[in-house]
């Protein structure tokens, strides 16, 4: 009897992780990947803000007139209320990665709702007067709940293009040739403003302005519009709504 709990345990984990792990990640099933219209594209920055690489990365994006979205993690927006009313008010859209940085497999649909996703909603708000509506999970990994639970408030935001940018080089390519190389219209491309989370390197930020510098001086950017994702949606959106009749031409 106990050998077959343990096998409807173990298949009932599976189904809370690997059942919206391939919903998500393959099949883009109630998340956003990528925009679809126009030669736009979107910098998203995850698990700041940090006292040390987000104001050089802010002074960056503002020297080359690029708004860009961050998805920060709430207790380092009460850490650092300044860098969130900062990030805010230079323009830039602002989204949720979790109050920490913990893996939703390991929680329950509720306590992400109300202790990473709402408390975070809550402290931003707080900040900035207002309130967030987009969502990143840590890791892009979400639990059976929180498709069904999160999608009532929150649009979930994951990306097309991955930097790997949280480790410094080692024999890869540099990553403004691994950007480049994957970008299309519609990306969404994921880089890290902070290196203290679990699996990274504390100065892996240093190497990621330096590329994302040179990247966006490159001639193969010409062309490409860098906005915030809800202005990344709204494009794709706006194609598919129907014109008013008023509008139409006779």
């Amino acid at each position: 009897m106990t050998y077959f709990i343990d096998k409807i345990l173990l298949l009932l984990v599976l189904v809370y992780m690997l059942v919206p792990f391939a919903i998500t990640r393959i099949w883009g099933i109630g998340v956003t990947l990528r925009g679809r219209t126009g030669r736009r594209i979107a910098f998203t920055f995850d698990d700041g803000p940090d006292p040390v690489y987000t104001p050089r990365l802010l002074d960056l994006l503002k020297r080359k007139g690029i708004r860009a979205t961050f998805f920060v993690l709430g207790s380092k927006a009460e850490r650092y209320p300044e860098l969130i009313r900062r990030i805010h008010e230079e323009g830039h859209l602002i989204g949720i990665h979790n109050y920490k940085h913990l893996p939703n497999w390991l929680m329950s649909p509720k306590h992400v709702r109300r202790q990473q996703v709402e408390r975070s909603a809550d402290i931003i708000e707080r900040i900035t007067g207002e309130r967030p509506t987009y969502y990143r999970p840590p890791w892009g990994l979400l639990n059976l709940g929180d498709i069904f639970t999160l999608r009532k408030n929150f649009r979930i935001v994951l990306w097309s293009v991955m930097g790997h940018d949280w480790v410094k080089e080692k024999g890869l390519k540099p990553l403004k040739e691994r950007i480049l190389d994957q970008l299309k219209p519609g990306s969404i491309i994921l880089l890290h403003d902070s290196g203290d989370t679990l699996g990274a390197e504390i100065d892996a930020p240093e190497l990621m302005l330096a590329e994302l510098d040179a990247m966006l001086d490159d001639e193969r950017m010409q062309g490409y519009a860098c906005v915030r994702v809800d202005e990344l949606l709204e494009a794709r959106e706006a194609r598919h709504r129907p014109v008013p009749a008023s509008q139409m031409n006779p």
